[in-house]
């Protein structure tokens, strides 16, 4: 049965798996693809929904895709189709130009505790694109109406189970704050950062050092959280902590944009790759 590309999608986002988006941009001669026909391709490059036409233009793009998906990079592709020997292997006498767009899950924000700084940071997240997951006993909809998951009945965080690609915020409630933070260093997640003073802060690190956890271990651990903003406001803290977050995730300074030389960044062009036989 055909599958809509749109469900397929939908499907692979909500198992976290990430996949790939072919999109034919422009065709020149006889090919079977039309401008504007779209795949899907999984993580293991096979195509799952649509078409981007057969034979090789297919693996070409699945290979492009594979690619994608390892740089976490867009890419044009040019497949020939005139040349039987240098080009796709295919003398359709055409050629065509593919878009094709990498779409990795979702990072997921866990946030573990309770208070305004926790429902703020929940709701910014969510308009951020991370999913959203809250272990806390007093968690409900009405407070987090952004989280995808509430977590309420988690006594030993057995559930609380990051990636690397992950981010843990623990919104101190002091009892429980060491284990969390034992629970979330153990699983691996790549940023474990503990809203609380600096005193406090330091009390949970030393535990954590007599836990047995080394320094490359606690590089990982961002406590107090936040980047010095001059918060005061429960909603300025939580845009602190969201600013850590970004910062990490996107490799910015978090300097001034108006102290950067120059215009900044210069907007990213996909980079053009050209399907050659073999």
């Amino acid at each position: 049965m055909k599958q809509d590309i749109l469900d397929v999608q939908r499907a692979l986002r909500d198992s976290r798996r990430p996949y790939a988006v072919a999109t034919v941009v422009e065709t020149e001669g006889s090919v079977s693809a039309k401008t504007g026909s779209k795949a899907v391709i999984d993580e293991s490059g096979r195509v799952v929904a649509g078409w981007v036409g057969g034979g090789c233009a297919e693996s070409n793009t699945s290979e492009q895709a594979l690619r994608c998906l390892e740089s976490g990079e867009t890419a044009v592709l040019d497949i020939d189709m005139n040349d039987e020997v240098l080009g796709a292997g295919m003398p359709c006498g055409g050629s065509m130009r593919v878009y094709v767009e990498p779409v990795p899950p979702a990072p997921t924000l866990w946030l573990v505790g309770h208070g305004r700084v926790a429902e703020t940071l929940s709701r910014m997240a969510a308009l951020a694109g991370l999913r959203v997951v809250v272990n806390d006993p007093q968690a409900d909809a009405e407070r987090y109406p952004d989280a995808d998951r509430l977590i309420t009945d988690d006594i030993d965080y057995e559930a609380l189970q990051p990636t690397a690609d992950d981010y843990v915020v623990i919104a101190t409630q002091h009892k429980g704050d060491h284990d969390s933070m034992r629970r979330a260093l153990a699983a691996g997640a790549g940023y474990i950062a503990l809203i609380a003073s600096r005193k406090r802060s330091n009390l949970v690190l030393d535990f954590l050092r007599e836990q047995g956890f080394g320094e490359a271990d606690l590089g990982r651990v961002y406590a107090p959280a936040g980047l010095d903003l001059g918060a005061r406001t429960p909603e300025e803290i939580a845009v602190c902590v969201l600013s850590e977050i970004v910062l990490r995730r996107r490799g910015g300074t978090g300097r001034p944009m108006c102290a950067i030389p120059g215009e900044g960044k210069a907007e990213k062009t996909p980079r053009r790759q050209t399907a050659k036989k073999g």
